[in-house]
């Protein structure tokens, strides 16, 4: 080719829209991505495809009720979100909960983020044609879901936490149910390192990918698994504990490489953690009431409450404004998964569209948490 005509020669770049619909967005999550050839020259979110209304919505309900929708949002975190609510309503009314309260909570809690992290694996591994994940990680899914909806009645939108304690006690089989889990998900959790982890077309698909730094991950307000993969210490249960947290050891897991690989080892070594955490609340669970006596028409003081929480994906922040009546002036909610999706441009420009899936996967993306 002479040089006259490789000068004539131009790359045009063009938009693929991916979404709203797309299998690998996770959600109703529309994505415009400007391309020129395979490179990923930019990224723009587009969320709103299923906005739910539940801030306004919050306005005209009382306060018990605002707590049944928030598992809506995150609904891999349904129970963390719940709490969030009411550990809110409680501290504005100063109300003391009891020690069992706050184990139970805390245990389901941590069976709740076991059950999002199985799914978020064995979903990653199927984004990338790994299609084996995608059973074993719902198969041990599963177990979990079966104790919810013994103890619950629910088994993906719990509405389990209320203002004051929660909704029923333990099941008689919980316990029993929990350590046969716990025994078992020990001994099978290393099958998803040998299926994925050190898979060889896994690690040159995530190795080095979409680095994000300490710095980067503060000032987009990245939180959870993935901004602590890039040494980002934003645990609220280590740094703020709340329930039960507080009288358990376990390690915040920060990693310093912050690429693709890096987010995903990270929720692997979190799971770890929450069966540590599991195994020294199940043996001591307190006696007491599960719900305290509470008003049958609850009133917060006039004035501001906030409360967050670790979700599976990250801190989620409860913001309530109170003028003194039966139902809140103005309720917000910092989701994590808002503040982790708009780092995606950043992790991903640069790179091949192929890549974008990765990247994509290792945010851990929850659509209903964005359009709230």
């Amino acid at each position: 080719m002479s040089n006259n005509l490789q000068d004539k020669i131009e790359t045009q770049e063009y938009i693929v829209n991916m979404g709203p619909q797309h299998p690998s967005t996770h959600g109703v999550l529309r994505l415009m991505v400007n391309l020129e050839g395979e490179i990923v020259k930019n990224v723009d979110p587009v969320v709103g495809y299923i906005h739910s209304g539940i801030e306004k919505m919050t306005e005209s309900l009382a306060y018990p009720q605002i707590i049944h929708l928030t598992d809506r949002m995150d609904y891999l975190s349904a129970h963390m979100n719940n709490e969030a609510v009411a550990l809110c309503i409680e501290n504005a009314l100063q109300v003391e909960v009891s020690d069992r309260v706050k184990v139970i909570r805390t245990l389901m809690a941590e069976l709740q983020r076991l059950a999002s992290h199985q799914l978020w694996w064995c979903v990653m591994g199927m984004d990338m044609g790994a299609l084996t994940t995608f059973f074993y990680g719902l198969r041990d899914r599963e177990m979990i879901l079966d104790i919810f909806e013994e103890t619950c009645g629910a088994r993906l939108t719990l509405n389990y936490s209320t203002p004051g304690g929660v909704m029923f006690d333990l099941h008689p089989n919980f316990q029993k149910r929990v350590k046969e889990f716990t025994k078992y998900f020990r001994k099978v959790l290393p099958e998803y390192n040998q299926l994925l982890t050190g898979n060889v077309i896994f690690k040159e698909r995530t190795v080095g990918l979409g680095p994000l730094s300490k710095e980067d991950a503060i000032a987009y307000g990245v939180t959870g698994p993935t901004g602590r993969a890039s040494g980002f210490a934003c645990d609220v249960r280590k740094h703020n504990p709340y329930s039960a947290y507080d009288r358990v050891q376990f390690n915040e897991i920060l990693r310093t490489d912050g690429d693709t690989f890096g987010r995903y080892q990270a929720r692997i070594d979190e799971m770890y953690e929450s069966l540590n955490i599991i195994d020294q609340l199940i043996d001591n669970i307190p006696e007491g009431d599960y719900q305290a006596k509470m008003k049958g028409v609850i009133k917060l003081p006039e004035g501001e409450f906030y409360q967050r929480v670790e979700t599976a994906r990250g801190e989620l922040g409860v913001y309530i404004l109170s003028d003194g009546k039966k139902n809140p002036y103005r309720v917000k909610f910092r989701s994590p998964v808002f503040s982790n999706l708009w780092v995606l441009n950043h992790l991903i420009k640069g790179q091949k569209i192929a890549d974008l899936v990765a990247v994509m996967s290792t945010l851990d993306l929850v659509i209903p948490d964005i359009d709230r």
